[in-house]
């Protein structure tokens, strides 16, 4: 398939693991939310994802850029300040706002393998 796509379905199925590694993380702290001592966590994969893709664009060959994109990772932190007395640092409405872009991220990501798929399926039918 990705003979077809190029690196493409790689680094878009690498991007909905991201996002759903990063949708997790931020359920995890709401469902803390009232938890005394808890601190927040988030999910960076970006930085370290444009890292990997300079590298698999320097690199000009195919099999080692897919090679890659699929063993790029994410790193989940853990956030240190805290300004409740409880120590738990989770801010509920920052979540809820972070919970929301990253769904309508992975929407986005879907929606553009779909469209893959869908332009794939016309040329195979002729249309």
């Amino acid at each position: 398939m990705n003979l077809m796509f190029g690196n493409s379905i790689s680094m878009t199925s690498k991007s909905l693991d991201f996002l759903w590694a990063k949708q997790l993380t931020i359920a995890h702290n709401l469902s803390n939310v009232d938890t005394p001592g808890y601190k927040s966590k988030y999910v960076t994969f970006e930085d370290e994802y444009q890292n990997r893709l300079k590298l698999a664009r320097a690199a000009g060959n195919a099999s080692r850029t897919r090679s890659i994109i699929e063993n790029s990772s994410y790193t989940i932190n853990e956030t240190e300040s805290s300004a409740r007395l409880d120590d738990n640092n989770v801010n509920a409405d920052s979540e809820e706002v972070e919970m929301a872009r990253a769904q309508l991220q992975y929407q986005y990501v879907l929606n553009a393998m779909n469209s893959d798929f869908t332009r794939l399926r016309g040329v195979i039918r002729g249309q």
